[in-house]
């Protein structure tokens, strides 16, 4: 999927209501994206490297277990997916191109499956804090699915936020502590050069 061809269906499909978050935003210095789109390794690595965000946190969240560990959530008897809570200031990237890095950096159309990491708490999801977050990821789906960028149907769910439980302390900044593991090498540093290639115009400067 080219970026350019995201950027149009950003600005064509969902241009009004993207407006319509600015003007709500604008006083606003900092808002919080809930995100799940396969390992929380890999994901927060990108989102750490885009301007405006101030911080990304790996937990679990859309589950019904409070407080789950590790384990249990790769059991996949909780119902949480791996996830990430971004703090970002909307004045500097939008929710809008939150979701335009977060479609372009996994698969969204794989039920519950991302490569070769399998199981629902992989799977693919908005969890939104707001109404005006499910009317633009509800949106930028649609826009998606009009201008078939993807062969298949995207099963990624937009869901309403209900929980968010930091992981343990290990999981986070987990690739930058950890470049030299076998995990990262082959999965992660693939996935990051391609994003910081697709999306250099939008990385910290520093």
């Amino acid at each position: 999927m080219k970026k350019l061809h995201l950027v149009f269906l950003v600005l064509l499909g969902i241009q009004s209501i993207g407006q319509a978050q600015n003007n709500t935003t604008a006083m606003n210095k900092t808002e919080t994206a809930i995100l799940a789109n396969g390992c929380f390794w890999c994901t927060e690595a990108i989102f750490q490297r885009l301007e405006g965000v101030s911080s990304v946190r790996s937990g679990y969240t859309g589950g019904h277990v409070i407080n789950p560990a590790y384990r249990e959530v790769t059991s996949g008897r909780t119902g949480h997916a791996e996830g990430i809570e971004i703090v970002f200031d909307p004045n500097v990237i939008s929710f809008t191109e939150i979701l335009e890095v977060f479609f372009s950096t996994h698969d969204p159309t794989t039920l519950n499956r991302q490569g070769y990491d399998v199981g629902t708490q992989y799977r693919s999801g908005i969890f939104y804090k707001s109404e005006t977050q499910k009317l633009i990821a509800e949106a930028f789906i649609k826009a998606l699915e009009e201008a078939k960028v993807f062969d298949d149907p995207i099963v990624t769910e937009v869901t309403e936020f209900k929980n968010f439980f930091v992981a343990e302390g290990y999981h986070q900044n987990y690739y930058n502590n950890n470049k030299n593991q076998p995990y990262c090498k082959a999965v992660i540093n693939p996935k990051l050069d391609k994003f910081l290639k697709d999306h250099k115009d939008k990385l910290k400067k520093s």
